[in-house]
């Protein structure tokens, strides 16, 4: 049986702007109260959220090739 790889969810902002996401999303991301969360914005593609320790060491080679500049 081939693992499930794609979902769709549905959120509500809430009168403070605020998401909450889904438990199902939560547990099948491992979000824990008090991750940080990156969002990338798109205007033709929307809207991506994902957890910002997963784009630590992306920053820091990007910080790194700038300096080698």
């Amino acid at each position: 049986m081939k693992k499930q790889t794609r979902w769709i969810w549905t959120a509500k902002i809430g009168p403070k702007g605020q998401i909450v996401i889904p438990k199902e999303a939560r547990e099948v991301f491992n979000l824990q109260i008090g991750d940080s969360l990156l969002l990338f914005g798109d205007i033709e593609r929307g809207i991506a959220i994902a957890k910002a320790d997963q784009y630590v060491d992306l920053a820091k080679a990007i910080f790194a090739a700038r300096k080698g500049k």
